[in-house]
C-alpha cells in the first residue's frame, strides 16, 4: 500500500488517515526522500542473497525436464515410501474407527471388562511373607531406637545433666517396660 502524499508550497506531507477505531491521525510533514517504514526493503546479508540467487534446480537440469519426470510418477503422495503410505492408511483407518465409535458404548465396554468379586484378591504368599518380615524388622529397629533414647534420657537424669525432667520425658521413661515387652514379642515371632 503506497502512502498518500500531499505536496504544497510549504513541503511534502503524509495525508491524514483514519485509524481502525475511528479516530484520525494528523497530517505529518516529511523531508524530501522520506521512505515510509512499510516500504523500506528488509535487510539481507550476503549469505541470504547468495542462496536466493542460487538456482533451485541442480546443474544440468532444465525447467522443461521437470514436468516430464512428474508425469511418469503415479498419482497420490509420490514422495512417500510404501511403508509410509501403509502407515498413513492405518492412521486414517484408526481415526475413522474412533470417530465412528460412540463414547457411551466405549464406556459400557470398559465397564463390562471390570469384575467385582467378594473375596479379596490375595497376593503371592512369598512376596507377602517377605513384606511382613521387612515390616517386622523395621518395627524392631524402631523399638530399639526408642529404647536407646529412653536409656540415654535416664543416664542424663541420673548424672544430673537434666535436673528437672519435663512431663513428656517422664512419660517416655515410664513407657520403657511396654517397649521392652513389645520388642521381645516381635523378636520371638521372627
Amino acid at each position: 500500500m503506497a502512502t498518500p502524499y500531499v505536496t504544497d508550497e510549504s513541503g511534502k506531507y503524509i495525508a491524514a488517515t483514519q485509524r481502525p477505531d475511528g479516530t484520525w491521525r494528523k497530517q505529518r510533514k516529511v523531508k524530501e526522500g522520506y521512505v515510509p517504514q512499510e516500504e523500506v526493503p528488509v535487510y539481507e546479508n550476503k549469505y541470504v542473497k547468495f542462496f536466493k540467487s542460487k538456482p533451485s534446480l541442480p546443474p544440468g537440469l532444465s525447467n522443461s525436464d521437470i514436468p516430464a519426470q512428474q508425469s511418469s510418477k503415479p498419482e497420490g503422495d509420490s514422495t512417500l515410501s510404501k511403508v509410509a503410505k501403509r502407515n498413513q492408511k492405518r492412521k486414517e483407518k484408526r481415526k475413522q474407527e474412533k470417530l465412528e465409535r460412540d463414547p457411551v458404548q466405549e464406556a459400557q465396554q470398559e465397564l463390562g471388562k471390570v469384575s467385582i468379586s467378594e473375596a479379596p484378591v490375595q497376593k503371592d504368599t512369598a512376596a507377602n511373607g517377605e513384606n511382613q518380615s521387612a515390616e517386622k524388622a523395621k518395627k524392631i529397629k524402631n523399638l530399639r531406637k526408642k529404647l536407646r533414647q529412653v536409656e540415654e534420657l535416664q543416664q542424663k537424669i541420673d548424672s544430673g545433666e537434666i535436673k528437672q525432667p519435663s512431663k513428656e520425658q517422664l512419660e517416655k521413661i515410664g513407657r520403657r517396660k511396654v517397649l521392652e515387652e513389645e520388642l521381645e514379642d516381635l523378636e520371638l515371632d521372627l
